[in-house]
């Protein structure tokens, strides 16, 4: 029988150190503090009693969060997983005898911070941090949308068409209700159909950071969120979208804020692009991919993009820290590029 010697998770942790653990090179970028006088909010409220456990420090949950972001795994998975794994221990600080939160007070501290609308204040204060940092806007913003699969809802066709009228089956019972995602809507995408929520963003052309973010049913066209994705604070003018966007109302916005557009066009069926304007859409292309390079890393990171929850409200709890999350793993990919 084999015995434990006192330093071999010490020496085990040396070994994931070397071969380049990257929660180790995100603990070491990031200060995690900044996020303590807004996620405090959630413990304002007096407690009544002083039974019972004492609350969890607020920035170790929110960090259990980002690490759910990073995995995409489910409250009990994350749980067993921070028992498990020691990399996992100690990007949250936690020792092999500390208590470990289990699934449903990760699920409750996710819940408050729905509550209390505190995911986009989150996304704001880090980049503002980033701002601190060097991280400027720069080089001008693209924006584009990429869809957020949600499961798929197994209804009649007389349920779906009440939905779509904004009513609730009668024969539904408040349970049945619970599960039921009633605010995703099917959308069909190069000739797939696809059941979710969209995740609108808008990214920085210089660090390819994302700077401002919203999130609608799939169903909502992308253009319908422009105006409130657009960022002032980019240190260029030039703005960057697909034909998705085009259209004289977008144009007339850009020119009336003093942007500088770089839309790529769209042919109609009586109507196609000439040979000019398709090397233009390949010359703005050249920029406006490199969203996609933030859309596949996020798949990439994630593994399976699919948000397993119910209802716009917490679906959009769940893109904002997934999109926090990049941010984070953004940032530190740049400085350990340019470390060398």
């Amino acid at each position: 029988m084999m015995i434990n010697g006192l330093f071999d998770a010490d020496n085990r942790l040396k070994e994931l150190s070397k071969s380049g653990d990257p929660l180790e090179r995100i603990n070491k970028t990031v200060d995690w503090e900044i996020f303590r006088p807004r996620l405090e909010v959630i413990h304002e409220k007096e407690r009544k009693s002083n039974a019972g456990r004492k609350a969890y420090n607020v920035v170790l949950m929110f960090k259990i969060l980002i690490l759910q972001s990073l995995y995409n795994v489910s409250d009990d998975s994350l749980e067993y997983q921070i028992k498990d794994r020691l990399s996992f221990m100690r990007f949250l600080g936690l020792e092999l005898a500390d208590d470990v939160p289990d699934a449903k007070t990760i699920w409750l501290f996710r819940e408050q911070l729905k509550s209390a609308g505190l995911v986009k204040e989150l996304f704001k204060e880090f980049d503002r941090y980033l701002t601190r940092q060097g991280f400027n806007a720069r080089k001008g913003q693209i924006i584009d949308a990429t869809i957020v699969s949600v499961p798929m809802q197994r209804n009649s066709r007389e349920e779906n068409q009440q939905i779509k009228n904004g009513d609730v089956p009668k024969d539904w019972s408040q349970e049945k209700q619970r599960q039921k995602d009633t605010e995703a809507r099917w959308v069909t995408k190069y000739g797939a159909d696809e059941f979710g929520y969209k995740n609108n963003v808008n990214v920085d052309a210089g660090y390819k950071l994302i700077r401002q973010y919203t999130v609608t049913d799939a169903a909502t066209h992308d253009s319908q969120m422009f105006g409130e994705l657009l960022d002032d604070d980019n240190s260029s003018a030039d703005v960057w979208a697909d034909s998705a966007y085009y259209s004289k109302d977008t144009l007339a916005l850009l020119e009336e804020q003093g942007y500088r557009e770089h839309i790529n066009r769209k042919g109609f069926r009586y109507k196609p692009l000439s040979e000019c304007q398709r090397r233009a859409n390949r010359r703005r292309s050249k920029i406006r991919c490199r969203i996609e390079h933030v859309f596949g890393m996020q798949t990439k990171i994630t593994k399976d993009t699919i948000i397993r929850t119910v209802g716009r409200l917490r679906v959009a709890v769940k893109i904002g820290l997934r999109n926090i999350a990049y941010n984070i793993w953004r940032m530190t990919a740049i400085l350990r590029i340019a470390a060398g």
